[in-house]
Parts: C-alpha cells; sequence; structure tokens
C-alpha cells in the first residue's frame, strides 16, 4: 500500500472533469458528486467534521516550529475555523428548512 493519501473532490466544473487532490497521510478515500440532496447534506457533514480533524492535526503541528512559521501555521488554523463556521451556519439553515 502506498503511503500517499488520495483524496478526491468532485467539483462541478465547465468541462465536468474532476480533480483529485493527493495527500501523504496513510489514508484512501473520494467524495463522489452527491445523487440527493439527502446525500449532499451527509457529505457536508462528514467534510466539515474532516476539516474540524485536519485543523486540531494542523494546530498541534504547528507547535512543531518556531515563532514566525508557527504563526503562519495557527493563523491558518484559525481561518480553517473560520471556513468551518460557514460550513456548519449552512448546515443548521440546511437542518431548519
Amino acid at each position: 500500500m502506498s503511503d500517499q493519501h488520495i483524496h478526491g473532490h468532485s467539483h462541478v466544473h465547465d468541462d465536468n472533469t474532476v480533480h483529485t487532490h493527493t495527500h501523504a497521510d496513510g489514508t484512501t478515500h473520494s467524495h463522489e458528486i452527491a445523487s440527493s440532496p439527502e446525500e449532499a447534506v451527509a457529505m457536508l457533514r462528514y467534510m466539515l467534521s474532516h476539516n474540524q480533524h485536519h485543523a486540531e492535526e494542523l494546530h498541534e503541528l504547528g507547535h512543531c516550529f518556531e515563532a514566525e512559521i508557527a504563526d503562519l501555521v495557527h493563523d491558518a488554523v484559525d481561518r480553517l475555523k473560520e471556513s468551518n463556521d460557514l460550513m456548519e451556519q449552512a448546515l443548521a439553515l440546511l437542518e431548519n428548512e
């Protein structure tokens, strides 16, 4: 098994292409375009959880670096958390529909 992580994100593009992003954390999974509104909500919940986990990992990783680099990593984590907050708001709206 490869030590690379294939993290496929399906995005709708004008040319109907799918772009796959590769990471090196040893796991494999992919995301397909949702076939129903319920599946889309489930995918959004999953991706939020996934991003929250990455934010936690990145925060800890930031402690491995010296001042300026650590600050940049922690700033990136703050922005990821802001993005996660927006996804949480979207989910809350979906759940209240």
